[in-house]
């Protein structure tokens, strides 16, 4: 599973429900809209503060930009991201 890709959907999804642009976006959050084009593409994963002003300047909940994500914590061997159950999703999947 790529966490990146799957971010990528979630921001699009989000970003579109709001109406914006990736301009219109990257103005707001203060960040270069290349950056929104390669988060939105899966290219880039986002940072803390990124995720922050992503956040606030869709005004969506931390969860709406990472529905779909969860991590199976490893007890002797690593731990990994998993898909989650598409009919928990909460978007409609």
């Amino acid at each position: 599973m790529d966490i990146a890709a799957l971010f990528g959907e979630n921001l699009s999804r989000c970003r579109k429900q709001a109406g914006l642009s990736q301009e219109e976006l990257s103005v707001r959050a203060s960040l270069h809209r290349t950056e929104i084009s390669q988060l939105e593409r899966g290219l880039r994963v986002a940072r803390v503060d990124t995720l922050v002003k992503l956040i606030g300047s869709l005004e969506v909940s931390a969860d709406e930009l990472l529905v779909g994500m969860d991590w199976e914590p490893g007890g002797t061997r690593l731990g990994k991201f998993k898909p989650r159950d598409a009919s928990k999703r909460g978007w409609g999947a």
